[in-house]
């Protein structure tokens, strides 16, 4: 049977370049590993709290919500959206944290950081064509994966990203778009995953006058909060997230018109809320930082996870033949910490605990 010629012209894509952008970097072998990577929550303490990968779908449905209701580029904000946290480590940010002096106590002052290392993974960890190394995306893709969260000055980067990349520009409004349907988004969950664990709860949270508001909505929807409390907890996350999308959407089309692009770094951003709505997230997001992120139970989790990159790395770096072969063969020709680093960064929790049990027999 001759085969639909149809189906195997690679040089007719049908797709607009930013949707190929986002289809490539979801069938990313780092993508999937994210489904795996802490969020706040360890993976393995229960299978209804957030991960990297779940993040990262919300992030993207919120970014496409907005933008399209700016009329902008859909597609470029569900890819920044979608690739935006590939460059996390295990355990949350303070896998990337423990890296980042690891690498600067051996004398590497580069050290590690998340959003350099997501610009990485797409354009040369992954391995998708012989011709060239990573995804082979879009320039207002890699840019907004760089530069999706202010300030975007790195001392650090390489010469090159530095010519190609001005960072003295904003990057696109889509990837502005991306980085506050971030912080709504993490916002939102971690309350909800905050008081499904136990941490927190709403007699704390309605010191927020912004939670107040929230909460006021379902006394006026009739939601009880002990009688339908799963109920409550959801309808409190749907009108949050959308009391700050429709914020964000009217206070950027009042100020959208009234910027050129390209945007100086230094100038205010066209995307954002009003001066109140911003003091009270604030307030809320130094709420849950005192009594969730530094909550007892998670940074007991978060150090076992600090320690477990600490002895992966320590014996990596003292032996490279505990490295995969691959890994290994990249380390004996050079630049041996950025290999162990890009290696302990692309791994899963679960996997990493799984290493450090069997390099010293036990688990954390």
């Amino acid at each position: 049977m001759q085969a639909n010629s149809r189906f195997f012209n690679l040089n007719d894509d049908f797709r607009e370049p930013f949707a190929r952008d986002r289809d490539r970097i979801l069938h990313s072998q780092n993508f999937r590993k994210l489904e795996y990577k802490t969020q706040v929550f360890l993976n393995q303490e229960g299978d209804f709290f957030r991960t990297r990968l779940t993040h990262s779908l919300e992030v993207s449905q919120i970014a496409r919500a907005i933008t399209k209701e700016l009329q902008l580029e859909e597609a470029l904000a569900e890819a920044i959206a979608l690739a935006h946290d590939l460059g996390h480590t295990p355990f949350g940010h303070v896998g990337g944290d423990t890296l980042d002096e690891l690498l600067k106590e051996k004398g590497h002052a580069n050290g590690f950081e998340h959003n350099f290392q997501s610009f990485r993974v797409v354009s040369k960890l992954e391995k998708r064509y012989k011709a060239f190394e990573g995804l082979n995306l879009t320039f207002a893709t890699l840019e907004g994966i760089l530069k999706h969260s202010y300030p975007y000055q790195k001392n650090f980067l390489p010469q090159h990203v530095l010519d190609d990349f001005s960072l003295n520009l904003h990057p696109s409004i889509e990837a502005m778009i991306v980085d506050r349907a971030d912080e709504i988004a993490y916002i939102s969950h971690d309350i909800q995953d905050g008081i499904n664990a136990g941490l927190i709860d709403f007699e704390l949270l309605r010191q927020s006058s912004l939670v107040q508001k929230i909460l006021e909505m379902l006394i006026e929807e009739g939601v009880d909060p002990i009688e339908d409390a799963d109920i409550y907890l959801y309808r409190f996350s749907s009108h949050f997230i959308n009391h700050l999308v429709y914020s964000l959407i009217d206070y950027s089309k009042k100020h959208i018109p009234l910027v050129s692009l390209p945007l100086q770094a230094k100038e205010d951003l066209p995307i954002g809320f009003e001066k109140e709505l911003e003091t009270e997230i604030k307030i809320l997001k130094k709420m849950l930082f005192q009594n969730l992120y530094e909550h007892t139970e998670v940074a007991r989790k978060m150090y076992a996870g600090k320690e477990c990159i600490k002895g992966l790395f320590k014996a990596f770096y003292s032996d490279v033949n505990l490295l995969p072969q691959q890994e290994k063969q990249k380390a004996l020709k050079g630049r041996k910490h950025r290999v162990i680093a890009d290696y302990i960064a692309s791994l899963s929790d679960r996997y990493a605990l799984k290493l450090y049990n069997e390099l010293y027999g036990f688990s954390l």
